[in-house]
């Protein structure tokens, strides 16, 4: 490949060196051959190839350096972006400036022009000299790169051949890749920090459900232990199931409520179990058959009033099959205070009751409805009530409403406790005390405000007697015992047919019988009301039997009479309009 061209002037040629960082072809100069002839100097008016003297002698010429190149060396430029103008003394062509050489010497002085390094005289640029340029193109200032020209014209010749090889390609910065770069970074940085919240998003996700689970395997693990899993009996206690139901720890003691104003008594259990931490309240129907000291059936009524509290626990035990510690007098004053002490009570009733003090149509003293307050006044009347044709046991459930309302006001604090107890300025029977009483019912206080009390009525049959079946969850489940009801088949079993056209009179004429030592049979309603009333016996044996039957009921001698009687009872009644009830 020639690499070579001749611009036109003077027949100097130019040769390819190489490349600049633009990859722009720099050239060398190449003088051409040809006869030394006197060259034009446009510096001979300072002194240079010039007689200043006029002496006819022409001065040596200084060479352009120690280097002598064969020509005469081009007049330097300054890079003023035009051609400099022709000189008066015309050569026969234009003279081409030559490109700027910093390594050049104007002055002779040894030292190139802009302090550089001298020129190269095998036609290598010396280090930090100016590659020399093609003619016509801008000198290049090395303290300011920039990029380099090239010729207007290009140089005739014949047709190039490049190579790959010949270029030095530079990679040019492009002023968007930043900004892609930035983009790019940006789009990855955000899909990270995205992708970081999802995992820490799924991370609280997890951390959240096993916490709930184990809130949840914590809190039916507590039910559990506490025995208080829906569907479980008492016996899955905090204990485990291994502790039985008699094995359980219980504190017990048994309330009479004894009414004053009308008479009759209601009875209750408290019962504390601090195995399961349960409190419970019991409530006994006076129709209970006891058997007494001499060995004679009884029920709890006629217990109470005949064998005082002491006869009565002891029966009570032997029938329900537990361990009753004290006995708690509590006469219908007492209940009063006691109500006040506490600051009234809350309950829910179910029936108005009328002030006993005021005349029938007036305001009641208690109204029906949820979360009644009751003062002390209102709660014994509550607790005492019962309406006409109302089986006792409607009574004996309020009573225990009134029971469940104390505690709840009750302190927890058992030397408080222990205070309002001795504040009522009651007599406490051994071996109880106010002091045991006063921390027994702390206990119960400390249950029923946390919803562990509750309140359950003991199944009695007609007769007054236990079934296993109907009694079983109250005496094996609450009171840990067995049901032992006495043996009736020494009682006189009386069959009740009511005539006397009021419901109510079966009930009264049943607790008047088993207060006094029969067995009760419910012998139903008559279709028709009789105006006389009948007591039929079968068998000579029973005549004695129907006569005190006759005189329990307070009928007279005449309604004795031999007759029908069912298979299942040894006397019969019919009640008729004659019959008048007497108070239970």
């Amino acid at each position: 490949m020639n690499d070579r061209y001749d611009p036109g002037y003077g027949g100097d040629q130019y040769e390819l060196v190489g490349y600049d960082e633009y990859g722009q072809p720099v050239y060398r100069q190449i003088p051409a051959q040809q006869t030394p002839q006197q060259a034009y100097d446009p510096y001979a008016q300072q002194g240079y190839g010039y007689d200043p003297y006029a002496t006819g002698q022409q001065q040596p010429a200084q060479p352009y350096d120690s280097y002598d190149t064969g020509r005469q060396p081009p007049a330097p430029s300054y890079d003023t972006g035009r051609q400099p103008p022709a000189s008066s003394y015309d050569t026969g062509r234009q003279p081409q400036a030559p490109p700027y050489d910093p390594a050049y010497d104007p002055y002779g002085t040894g030292t190139p022009a802009g302090g550089t390094a001298a020129y190269d005289p095998y036609g290598q640029p010396a280090a930090g000299a100016q590659q020399p340029r093609a003619a016509g193109q801008t000198a290049h200032i090395p303290q300011q790169p920039g990029p380099a020209e090239v010729p207007d014209d290009p140089p005739a010749g014949p047709e190039r051949d490049y190579h790959t090889e010949q270029f030095a390609f530079v990679e040019e910065p492009d002023g968007d890749s930043g900004d892609v770069i930035d983009w790019l970074k940006f789009t990855e940085n955000r899909t990270e920090r995205r992708e970081e919240a999802r995992r820490r998003a799924r991370s609280r996700v997890i951390a959240l459900v096993v916490v709930l689970a184990l809130v949840a395997a914590g809190g039916v693990g507590y039910l559990w232990y506490a025995g208080k899993l829906p569907g479980l009996s008492s016996s899955d206690t905090k204990s485990g199931p291994s502790t039985a139901v008699a094995d359980q720890k219980r504190d017990v003691i048994v309330v009479h409520l004894h009414n004053t104003a009308k008479g009759g008594t209601s009875t209750a259990l408290l019962v504390d179990n601090t195995t399961t931490q349960q409190g419970t309240t019991v409530l006994l129907p006076n129709s209970l058959t006891l058997t007494d000291d001499a060995g004679s059936v009884t029920t709890l009524a006629k217990s109470v009033d005949d064998d005082g509290s002491s006869g009565t626990r002891d029966q009570l035990d032997t029938v329900l099959g537990t361990n009753i510690e004290g006995t708690w007098r509590l006469d219908t004053p007492y209940l009063q205070n006691l109500v006040e002490l506490v600051g009234n009570i809350d309950i829910d009733t179910d029936t108005d009751v009328p002030d006993p003090g005021k005349k029938k149509g007036t305001a009641p003293l208690v109204r029906e409805g949820k979360s009644q307050t009751l003062s002390g006044k209102a709660a014994v009347a509550y607790a005492t009530y019962r309406a006409s044709g109302e089986a006792q046991n409607a009574q004996l459930e309020r009573f225990g409403q009134v029971l469940q309302g104390v505690l709840r006001k009750m302190s927890s604090d058992a030397q408080a406790a222990t205070v309002t107890v001795q504040t009522l300025g009651q007599i406490i029977e051994p071996p109880l005390s106010d002091k045991n009483l006063g921390a027994f019912l702390a206990e119960l206080a400390d249950l029923a405000k946390g919803g562990d009390h509750k309140t359950a009525l003991l199944p009695v049959q007609s007769d007054g007697t236990l079934s296993a079946e109907t009694s079983a969850s109250v005496v094996k489940d609450i009171l840990g015992g067995t049901a032992k009801s006495p043996d009736q088949g020494s009682a006189v079993r009386v069959s009740v047919q009511n005539a006397t056209g009021v419901k109510d009179n079966t009930e009264k004429a049943r607790v008047v019988l088993l207060n006094g030592g029969f067995s009760f049979l419910e012998g139903g309603t008559a279709s028709a009301a009789q105006a006389a009333s009948k007591v039929l016996y079968s068998d000579a044996a029973h005549k004695d039997d129907a006569t005190e039957v006759a005189k329990t009921l307070g009928l007279p001698d005449g309604a004795v009479a031999k007759g029908t009687v069912g298979s299942n009872a040894d006397v019969s009644v019919v009640l008729g309009q004659d019959y008048t009830p007497s108070s239970s």
